[in-house]
């Protein structure tokens, strides 16, 4: 089997654009991926143009050697636009080598450790305890979910004294906490708001009386070292990882013992090997996996097989694919997990070319937030 093309479409998934990949074979085979697309999307497409040189004409299941191919072909090592792109084109590979061979992707990988994947939804527009509470009740008889992420902020962090962030935090929190049934989870995801350590630590601490899932990315993640110093303090699961592009940074991490429960990105990291790589080092050092995966439906069936196949997964993120009719068959949740398809060989998804075929494409950018002496402050 050889490679003889790759093709990249730009899509939509509501209000986000989603770049999606396909990598055709001389046995008629086609395999799908998504790339990691928060901007600059449009520059994806060159990228992908120029890494389907390097891989014309080879075996598309010869996995680690092509995309060992891509990275040293590279003169530097790979950033955010050439890993997103990488990232879909392991996909791919991957959903390929398990079409050949009639059977999902979660076969190649040491079969199924788990018969389903338990998913959390995030929860970021409804402000109100009582509103927070109606949605995922509602989530909960639709869905079975009864796990749920949200915004720990109720105060402008940019803008008011840390103080009133700390207690507007601590009353919502325990109004949301009496309200709700005692069997729903929640994180809180601090969206690498804070600069300073000891306000992670302090915002965690407010948290840590509520029992939540986790606690995720408080500050930003470039001084590794630093999320070392501040776990300790700690009294909740810190959770991070977004942000990290490899099994290097990764380890570093864990080796500094800086997170509870890590959050790599399938799309990110450069797909499925090397996310694996990355779990087994996690594992090693006790630590669980909690994928962030804020993309569109074909990410999210990357992320089951993945999930399905890793003993240390504990809980995978999910969106709702509302509005995303390129795969014409997603994975949704019930009783609060995604069951695996046995029965689909690949990724166990249908792509609907026709829908891919126009450019619905829409524009997406990460709002800066301001503080009163008109500099920006962290996200």
């Amino acid at each position: 089997m050889r490679i003889t093309g790759l093709r990249s479409f730009m899509t939509r998934d509501r209000d986000r654009p989603r770049v999606i990949v396909a990598i055709d074979t001389d046995e008629g085979i086609t395999g799908w991926g998504e790339c990691y697309n928060h901007g600059p999307d449009r520059a994806l497409p060159p990228v992908l143009e120029y890494l389907a040189l390097q891989i014309g004409g080879e075996d598309p299941r010869r996995i680690e050697y092509l995309i060992l191919k891509m990275l040293q072909k590279a003169r530097f090592p790979p950033g955010a636009i050439g890993l997103a792109a990488i990232s879909a084109i392991d996909h791919a590979l991957w959903d390929i080598s398990a079409k050949a061979l009639g059977v999902p992707v979660f076969m190649l990988l040491g079969g199924h450790a788990r018969e389903r994947v338990r998913v959390y939804l995030g929860v970021y527009s409804a402000p109100e305890p009582e509103e927070v509470r109606d949605h995922c009740l509602k989530m909960q008889a639709e869905y079975g979910l009864t796990a749920f992420k949200l915004s720990p902020f109720r105060a402008d962090v940019n803008q008011v004294p840390w103080r009133e962030v700390l207690r507007s935090t601590t009353r919502w929190v325990e109004r949301l906490r009496a309200i709700c049934p005692d069997h729903f989870e929640f994180a809180f995801d601090a969206h690498a708001r804070l600069f300073e350590p000891w306000q992670a630590v302090q915002l965690g601490n407010a948290l840590a009386p509520f029992d939540p899932l986790f606690y995720e990315e408080p500050m930003r993640p470039e001084n590794i070292e630093a999320w070392g110093r501040i776990k300790p303090q700690i009294a909740c699961p810190l959770a991070t990882g977004e942000s990290l592009y490899s099994r290097f940074e990764f380890l570093r991490l864990l080796q500094v013992g800086g997170a509870d429960i890590i959050q790599p990105d399938i799309c990110v990291v450069g797909g499925l090997l090397e996310m694996r790589k990355i779990a087994a080092l996690a594992e090693a050092h006790y630590v669980t996996v909690a994928p962030h995966n804020p993309m569109g439906p074909l990410a999210t069936a990357v992320n089951v097989h993945f999930c399905a196949a890793q003993p240390n997964v504990k809980i995978l993120e999910y969106r709702l694919p509302q509005q995303a009719p390129y795969v014409r068959d997603p994975y949704l949740p019930r009783d609060g997990h995604l069951d695996l398809r046995h029965d689909r060989p690949g990724w166990g998804v249908e792509m609907d070319e026709a829908v891919l075929s126009e450019d619905r494409y829409i524009h997406w950018e990460r709002k800066l937030p301001r503080r009163p002496d008109g500099s920006t402050g962290y996200c």
